[in-house]
């Protein structure tokens, strides 16, 4: 009885160990993640002198506020916000129409080689964008969207990961709800809205902000497509703060600090969707 008690009390300071370790190197990593977003901000709000001091300090001696005035007086800032938006607002919906409904064909409907168009659908997640960027090009160029938002919207809503994940979310909605909806009378596109969409919640928001992120950051595929300064996304923009030979690196942290702040709040706002459609879409293969 003893060394049976003495055992669970060794077993349980063991696991209270692992757990403060773990914590341990969790938070360890978690500062370490923190630390360039930190110096970015504090770099924002120095002066050339501050910046380029050596050895370097975190907390400026002078506050430059200037930096991010300064920022918005050299470039039209809104308009790229605005561009940005655009781009954005419209890859997300036309992912969502696109993704779901090869989702849902996938994960429900049954056709001749559906696993091996689906299995070649993915292979395409293999190829890097280097590799295809120059018949996007040409195409884009046939159908006369070169220097226009809608090329890039064009480009953008067609997406082989956001049907896999949505795939993979589907295969976890129950086929009894599909199956009732179907004695109701209801038809394929009024079950895939009733049934499939509106218990996908947390697939969607998760959607959403994997291609807003990659959208809003995006900074190859506008430097390809558009030439016009007034069509520049924000990406763009905050290039033209890096010269050749001198860079304006707290100009330039400014604008990324601002760029980035609608990717924090969105991510903040829709984390539980994100972190629920994460989970649920890995349960079925």
């Amino acid at each position: 009885m003893e060394n049976s008690f003495g055992q669970n009390k060794r077993a349980k300071i063991k696991k209270k160990v692992f757990q403060i370790l773990t914590h341990a190197v969790l938070i360890l990593c978690s500062i370490s993640m923190l630390i360039p977003f930190l110096w970015m901000i504090s770099s924002s709000l120095k002066d050339v002198q501050e910046l380029y001091a050596i050895p370097p300090y975190w907390i400026p001696k002078h506050v430059a506020w200037e930096n991010y005035v300064y920022m918005f007086e050299q470039a039209p800032w809104f308009v790229y916000f605005g561009n940005t938006i655009f781009i954005t607002v419209f890859t997300i919906l036309g992912q969502l129409i696109t993704c779901s409904m090869a989702a849902y064909a996938f994960a429900r409907l049954n056709f001749k080689g559906k696993n091996i168009l689906f299995i070649i659908y993915l292979g395409t997640m293999m190829i890097p964008f280097q590799a295809v960027m120059i018949p996007q090009f040409k195409i884009i160029k046939y159908m006369g969207l070169i220097d226009t938002k809608s090329s890039l919207v064009a480009v953008g809503i067609f997406n082989a990961f956001g049907t896999f994940l949505l795939r993979q979310f589907f295969l976890t909605i129950p086929k009894e709800l599909e199956e009732a909806a179907k004695i109701d009378g209801c038809s394929y596109p009024r079950i895939f809205w009733e049934v499939i969409l509106k218990n996908s919640k947390p697939a969607l928001m998760t959607l959403i902000i994997f291609t807003f992120m990659n959208t809003w950051n995006d900074f190859l595929r506008p430097l390809i497509f558009i030439n016009s300064e007034e069509k520049w996304t924000l990406a763009m923009g905050l290039a033209q703060f890096q010269g050749t030979y001198v860079s304006q690196w707290n100009q330039m942290m400014a604008g990324a600090l601002i760029s980035m702040l609608p990717i924090l709040l969105v991510y903040i706002f829709a984390q539980k969707y994100f972190v629920q459609g994460i989970v649920m879409s890995g349960i079925k293969g």
